[in-house]
């Protein structure tokens, strides 16, 4: 597992691996970063923010987030700068520091890629439930092919994007090493989103 010291932007979600995310970027801090990761093709962390704020005064993140991609750049209406970024492979900040911009930078060691575990017979549903929401909810992965259902690791993550958990459960998903664990987490969470 490699180490690096990159760029942290925390924040009140959570990005999964092989998941997108769209931000708008204002402040100068994060301006700077977003110009030198995609001049120098370099990542940044996501982190969900355990104390603070997105805006102003640097945020407590999270001491495990995952590493984000820039792949494409816009401008809203407003003016303002937007970004997607894909997530990366996870990563564990080993110790972080505030830049004088008020960047917060962390040391951070990356996660191995989990191997592909199938999903088991008893976590099938999840998989036709996260087929019904990718028919409704479309976006990048409408068109996910078929075998991608059957990965354990991948259909958790984007459960874990699609059902409205709170961010202390996606981060709690987004720390579990094994992906038939965190199947095991959104089934027993399912009951809470099932209509009377």
């Amino acid at each position: 597992m490699n180490r690096a010291d990159i760029p942290l932007f925390p924040l009140s979600t959570v990005l999964f691996p092989g998941g997108p995310l769209s931000l708008r970027i204002f402040e100068p801090r994060y301006l700077e970063m977003v110009r030198d990761c995609a001049r120098n093709d370099a990542c940044f962390g996501v982190c969900l923010i355990l104390e603070g704020s997105e805006v102003g005064a640097p945020a407590l993140p999270a001491a495990v987030g995952t590493l984000a991609r820039i792949v494409d750049f816009y401008t809203h209406p407003d003016g303002v700068l937007g970004i997607t970024v894909e997530g990366g492979a996870r990563f564990r900040v080993l110790r972080s520091r505030v830049r004088d911009n008020g960047l917060v930078h962390g040391r951070v060691q990356c996660w191995q890629d989990e191997p592909v575990v199938q999903v088991p017979p008893e976590f099938g549903l999840l998989s036709t439930i996260l087929e019904r929401l990718m028919e409704q909810a479309g976006g990048p992965w409408r068109d996910a092919p078929r075998e991608s259902y059957d990965d354990a690791g991948w259909v958790s993550f984007r459960l874990a994007e699609l059902l409205p958990l709170l961010a202390h459960e996606r981060q709690r998903l987004l720390e579990s090493a094994d992906p038939l664990e965190r199947l095991a987490l959104l089934r027993d969470a399912l009951p809470r989103f099932q209509k009377a």
